[in-house]
């Protein structure tokens, strides 16, 4: 599915829709380059499960827990990840596998541990459209 965006709201919109969908266990890979949106989408996310609390990407913690929603969410970022073993020190598969959500920023960098079963989201400009705007691709992988 393929999904245009014209403003950081839409966006933010999207992602909330994506959240109030969200089920136990499913893993979110969120893919794009720095300022796309990948944040703005993410707040929308945590919107969407209803968490109020301020969303930020946790660059230099790896893993934000969030509890106060409907189900945990657990956001990852692993831009500044150096190799699988960091992902394997904060216990990875307890989040992966758990009962709560997981969107992991910059996914492709530890594809080899993701979970068969996910849903990839890549975000991406195209200023010949408009400096807002976004193509948003949601797959399913299985």
């Amino acid at each position: 599915m393929i999904i245009e965006t014209r403003s950081p709201e839409e966006t933010f919109e999207l992602g909330k829709k994506i959240g109030e969908a969200a089920k136990p266990g499913q893993v979110y890979t969120l893919n794009g380059d720095l300022g796309v949106g990948k944040t703005v989408f993410t707040q929308g996310v945590a919107a969407g499960l209803g968490i109020t609390e301020p969303v930020s990407s946790p660059t230099f913690t790896i893993v934000q827990v969030y509890e106060e929603g409907r189900l945990p969410f657990y956001h990852f970022d692993v831009y500044r990840i150096g190799d699988i073993e960091e992902m394997e020190e904060i216990g990875y598969d307890d989040y992966f596998f758990g009962e709560g959500i997981c969107l992991i920023e910059w996914a492709e960098l530890i594809r080899d541990i993701l979970p068969e079963k996910r849903i990839e989201i890549t975000i991406e400009k195209d200023l010949t459209q408009g400096f807002d705007y976004r193509r948003i691709t949601v797959q399913e992988v299985e």
